[in-house]
């Protein structure tokens, strides 16, 4: 699993990973992928195109960094999800605690309409 960040303003990072959040791949990025989640007051974009497989434990990662996110006056969406990933999102009830968008305009416009970006 790889994990890449990028401001893209004053209050949105983009978030991109690459690989399977399995146990393996959730290990490999948890720590940085917590801390670029709880230590800014910004919109967090996690970009999700590149993410072949989602286990459990990769769905506890991201539900913890979006209540951490949500702590700090933030807000975490999810973006572009493979078809495969995005039915393990929603069957698991994922998608209903954390937003998901198909591309990053629509997410970036959700995130500016509500205050947030």
């Amino acid at each position: 699993m790889r994990l890449e960040s990028e401001l893209l303003d004053d209050h949105a990072l983009l978030i991109t990973l690459d690989g399977r959040l399995d146990v393996e791949g959730t290990q490999a990025i948890d720590m940085k992928f917590t801390a670029l989640t709880a230590t800014k007051k910004a919109s967090v974009l996690v970009d999700m195109g590149k993410v072949s497989f989602l286990a459990s434990i990769g769905m506890r990662t991201l539900l913890s960094c979006a209540k951490a996110a949500s702590k700090r006056g933030g807000r975490m969406v999810l973006v572009n999800p493979q078809p495969l990933v995005r039915e393990v999102l929603d069957r698991s009830g994922v998608s209903s605690l954390i937003p998901v968008y198909e591309d990053l305009e629509t997410a970036r416009a959700a995130l500016g309409s509500s205050g947030q970006g």
